[in-house]
């Protein structure tokens, strides 16, 4: 395996630096999950990064506020940075999300041939790239690769707190 060098004199893997970038990403898409947060909207942010080479798009939730259905976190930074693109194939693009993406983000994702998704935390009752059902199974010509699990705690416990506060509204 190749290695790199980062600011040190110790050698670090390629996959390292990889994971230190994620993680670095990911916390850019927590900060706009707790913008989301603070508005009462399910926390989820996303964050996305055109070949590597720094963010094009960044969103949250914003289905309460907005009173939209559409309004997740991933079909926003998609819709963000097609415009700032100035095109939908999104083949050079990363995207960071906190939550793994439901079914409608899945298929938007797949639609705009995002090379690569990485999420925190996996989401058992709507994902669409392995809690639910995996969308890549499915035959589409373009699939991501896919990486999880990335600073899954932080990511979990917004959405916990989340679900803390609304169950804590509901019993008054």
């Amino acid at each position: 395996m190749e290695e790199t060098m980062i600011a040190s004199p110790v050698p670090v893997a390629d996959t390292d630096l990889q994971s230190t970038t994620d993680a670095a990403y990911i916390a850019l898409a927590l900060e706009e999950a707790e913008k989301a947060l603070a508005k009462d909207e399910v926390p989820v942010g996303a964050i996305l990064v055109w070949e590597g080479k720094g963010v094009v798009a960044r969103s949250h939730n914003t289905r309460e506020s907005g009173k939209n259905a559409l309004g997740h976190a991933e079909i926003s930074a998609i819709d963000e940075a097609c415009k700032t693109l100035g095109g939908w194939r999104l083949h050079k693009a990363t995207l960071y999300v906190t939550l793994e993406p439901c079914l409608m983000c899945t298929g938007a994702i797949l639609s705009a041939r995002i090379k690569r998704v990485v999420y925190g935390a996996p989401d058992t009752k709507a994902g669409g790239l392995g809690g639910l059902c995996d969308l890549r199974e499915v035959g589409f010509p373009h699939t991501p690769e896919v990486v999880s699990g990335v600073e899954a705690e932080k990511c979990r416990g917004l959405l916990d707190e989340f679900f803390v506060r609304l169950r804590e509204r509901k019993k008054k």
